[in-house]
């Protein structure tokens, strides 16, 4: 049982967590072991995910007068909570552990201020992360540098072979 101090930290300790991050998604944890919470939250804590289990009643005094106060009606049952600045890795690494251990569920979230279903969750899930987006950019944009080279970096007749060719296409 929590005292009124505890109780006072606690509510202040998520309203910190509330401010600070842009995305929050809200899981169920009932019958995952101790071991298996600890492998999702060290697999979270690699990307600066914070994956906390919650006190429900606690959590909706924390709530009151943040953007986040949409969220409340799904604290209820055993919550775990995934703060994060990245919705979208955070999103993949909870789909994904979710799959393996079916004990965990995804009941919802809220990005900025925009309340999520379970299945707008799953969709996050399948988009590229911010690295992943900007490594496909990058594959994009060199393709075509990387042709130019190697046709200039080719011997004088296979230029020639190529002009001629494609004289004729026009």
């Amino acid at each position: 049982m929590m005292n009124k101090e505890k109780k006072k930290n606690y509510i202040e300790e998520m309203k910190g967590f509330f401010k600070k991050t842009s995305s929050i998604l809200v899981t169920h944890y009932q019958g995952l072991t101790v071991k298996q919470i600890d492998e999702l939250r060290s697999e979270m804590r690699k990307h600066g995910i914070l994956f906390k289990i919650t006190k429900n009643r606690i959590t909706k005094l924390a709530l009151e007068g943040s953007k986040y106060k949409k969220l409340e009606n799904l604290f209820t049952g055993p919550t775990a909570v995934a703060f994060s600045e990245d919705a979208i890795t955070s999103a993949k690494i909870l789909t994904k552990f979710a799959k393996k251990n079916s004990n965990l569920k995804i009941i919802g979230g809220l990005i900025e201020e925009e309340p999520l279903s379970v299945e707008e969750v799953e969709k996050i899930a399948t988009l590229p992360t911010l690295d992943e987006a900007r490594s496909n950019i990058v594959g994009i944009l060199a393709t075509p540098a990387q042709k130019i080279i190697s046709i200039l970096l080719a011997p004088g007749s296979k230029i020639a072979i190529l002009a001629h060719a494609k004289s004729k296409k026009t």
